[in-house]
């Protein structure tokens, strides 16, 4: 029996939101903070994941979280290693198949109005489930689906996918969107619901949470500290940021170079890759590995100029409107939804993809120019005041909600 279409807005929307992980990502961080930000006159969240973790842990605050476990095979497949080969695999199309099911049932035995997911692989089985429950899903994409990004094969199935499977899309930035669906006009914004009825997709930026500043813990000592933070992986860039290291190293001999993140299991040669490249440069005293933090925002107030380096198109950059939202500049690779997030010259500097020398001499320009640099983390911060707030985000989403639910 399909999902009867909710017509009375005097009781919250139940919205079950869906992601695969509980691991702790970029896109998880999103979602924690959506999920915490939005108006529950309007909106009753519901979450549903696909295994048990500090993601889960941190929802079950703020809302009810269930969880459906998924075979680890199939839910910690990497995404550059998806193709027809893993995908038409019996076992896997039948794990699949079980928790496209599952996640129906479980919607519909809840009574949700929309199913609103947050990952790939739940795009893909939440979407389905949503199809076979007969509710209204919402697509949230954080991936460029994108051939240096990921396989042919699942570039097409995705797109393809796009196109019958959600009522909407929202992408967290207009390059993501691009990437989803080119050669169509974008819209950048859900402020305007009744704008958007002939249209299945729209942009909306991730938010952050803006506090007031701290004082670092150290004060004026005379070091400066460069920031480089996300996954070690070999697409983030950090043996750029080492190699831009070295080269200030001759010039700021006293400057201190961290690297705030972890690999995962998968990605650990690289990292001992980045040891050797440091002993390589005999930069290994100022290069510190930090490792993962789980208060970001401590370390970065500890910053002077925070760095993004990744060799690809990042989908959005949520460490680089933290960095802002902490007032301080920005040096950061010029690709994918960067450039619609830091205004070059005004609020950081914009380099090319790896390119050690831009990167390295950009710095130096910060160091060597600290008024400039003070005024670039102000500006930022403004900036991220006015655009990349998480209520301005939670509202936008939430007019995607009354637009597929006829409101609007």
């Amino acid at each position: 029996m399909l999902h009867k279409m909710r017509q009375d807005q005097e009781s919250p929307a139940r919205v079950l939101f869906l992601d695969h992980t509980a691991k702790i990502g970029g896109g998880e961080i999103a979602l924690l903070n959506l999920v915490r930000h939005l108006d529950t006159r309007f909106t009753q969240p519901i979450v549903l994941l696909f295994a048990e973790g500090q993601l889960a842990e941190r929802l079950r605050l703020y809302a009810d979280t269930y969880v459906l476990p998924l075979e680890n095979s199939v839910a910690t497949a990497p995404k550059d290693r998806l193709g027809w080969r893993s995908l038409l695999q019996l076992k896997a199309v039948w794990l699949v198949l079980r928790q496209i099911w599952r996640v129906a049932r479980f919607a519909r035995r809840l009574r949700v109005d929309i199913i609103h997911t947050h990952s790939l692989k739940s795009d893909v089985i939440g979407g389905l489930a949503a199809r076979l429950a007969g509710i209204p899903v919402i697509w949230h994409v954080r991936d460029r689906i994108e051939t240096d990004y990921l396989p042919v094969s699942v570039v097409r199935v995705f797109r393809f996918l796009s196109r019958i499977v959600p009522n909407f899309v929202i992408a967290d930035s207009g390059a993501v969107l691009s990437t989803l669906r080119p050669n169509t006009v974008i819209n950048h914004s859900a402020e305007a619901p009744t704008k958007l009825k002939k249209s299945r997709s729209c942009v909306v930026h991730e938010g952050c949470v803006v506090e007031d500043l701290r004082d670092p813990s150290r004060k004026s000592d005379g070091v400066a500290r460069i920031g480089l933070i996300g996954r070690i992986s070999p697409w983030k860039g950090q043996h750029i940021f080492i190699e831009a290291a070295a080269l200030l190293s001759k010039h700021h001999p006293l400057a201190k170079f961290e690297i705030i993140g972890a690999p995962l299991f998968s990605e650990r040669d690289y990292e001992t890759s980045l040891h050797a490249l440091c002993r390589k440069l005999k930069i290994e005293e100022s290069i510190e590995f930090v490792g993962f933090v789980d208060d970001v925002r401590s370390r970065i107030t500890e910053l002077d100029i925070v760095v993004h380096a990744s060799t690809i198109g990042e989908p959005f950059g949520q460490v680089i409107i933290e960095g802002m939202a902490e007032q301080k500049p920005i040096v950061a690779t010029n690709g994918g939804g960067v450039p619609e997030i830091v205004v070059d010259g005004v609020t950081g500097i914009l380099v090319p993809m790896g390119d050690a020398p831009r990167m390295s001499q950009a710095i130096d320009y910060l160091l060597r120019n600290p008024e400039i640099a003070d005024q670039m983390g102000r500006l930022g911060r403004e900036r991220v005041q006015a655009q990349f707030t998480i209520q301005k985000t939670a509202r936008l989403v939430e007019g995607v909600y009354r637009r597929v639910l006829g409101y609007v």
